[in-house]
């Protein structure tokens, strides 16, 4: 579980909801007319721009990803990359053959790697799963900084909507402080929407695209050292250069005697 994502959401929305009970019912702000010109009015033009499957899979990406920490830190990779070096060294690559990881993406290249594909087909399948996880987080994260662009604006259309009811019964000078109230909800609705959860679940999407494609580069540029017989030591030392300075003590092993 990816506890900041949470708690930032969960702690987001609390603060606007004690921001409005400070003087007002929480009842003051509920407008169900409103909130569905919103919903509707986003959700609808979410789907004029992408194709329903890319919707459902972008919520589904969004609720596995952003909510979860799944990405391994690059120094448990590079420590066992260098692991898997030394095996190779020894045992040759067949020595791989009973090793499991929890990585699916290295678990996968040490099955090419076993199974005795050459070095440029196992380099071209990996990249083109890289490739094709990439293009999986790109079209989740637009989608979300779609729904961020267009909630504010269908919530303008809705304010607009409401002065125009407004303006219609100006002859009740009582009733027209009560209709603006109602006919802004649907801007703050829409800014809810895009500044609270849409446009915080796209940026963490990237993030966590960029996370998960420098981790993926790391096991394609190891695994080709691998299969080149590359000493562990000095293929770790080239790993290395994927973490920070101060990260790097301890990864590269003693040099054998």
């Amino acid at each position: 579980m990816d506890i900041l994502t949470l708690v930032g959401l969960v702690a987001g929305i609390l603060i606007v909801i004690l921001a409005m009970l400070a003087n007002a019912s929480l009842l003051t702000f509920l407008n169900l007319p409103g909130l569905a010109i919103v919903i509707g009015g986003t959700f609808a033009v979410t789907l004029v721009k992408f194709r329903m499957s890319s919707v459902m899979s972008a919520f589904r990406l969004a609720m596995s990803a952003a909510f979860t920490d799944k990405v391994e830190r690059p120094t448990d990779l590079i420590r066992e990359s260098g692991e898997l070096a030394m095996v190779v060294r020894k045992e040759g690559i067949l020595g791989l053959e009973n090793h499991r990881t929890s990585n699916e993406f290295l678990q996968k290249a040490i099955y090419l790697c076993v199974d005795g594909h050459p070095p440029e087909l196992v380099e071209e399948a990996l990249a083109q799963e890289s490739q094709q996880m990439a293009e999986r987080y790109e079209v989740a994260e637009r989608v979300f900084r779609g729904i961020g662009e267009s909630a504010p604006a269908i919530g303008m259309l809705g304010t607009l909507v409401g002065l125009v009811q407004m303006l219609n019964s100006l002859d009740d000078p009582s009733s027209i402080g009560p209709a603006m109230a109602i006919a802004l909800l649907t801007t703050l609705y829409g800014a809810f929407i895009a500044q609270l959860i849409a446009l915080p679940l796209a940026d963490k999407l990237q993030l966590k695209a960029e996370d998960e494609s420098r981790n993926q580069i790391l096991i394609i540029t190891s695994i080709r050292n691998i299969m080149r017989g590359e000493n562990p030591r000095v293929m770790t030392e080239l790993l290395s250069s994927f973490v920070t300075p101060e990260h790097r003590k301890g990864l590269v092993p003693e040099r054998e005697a």
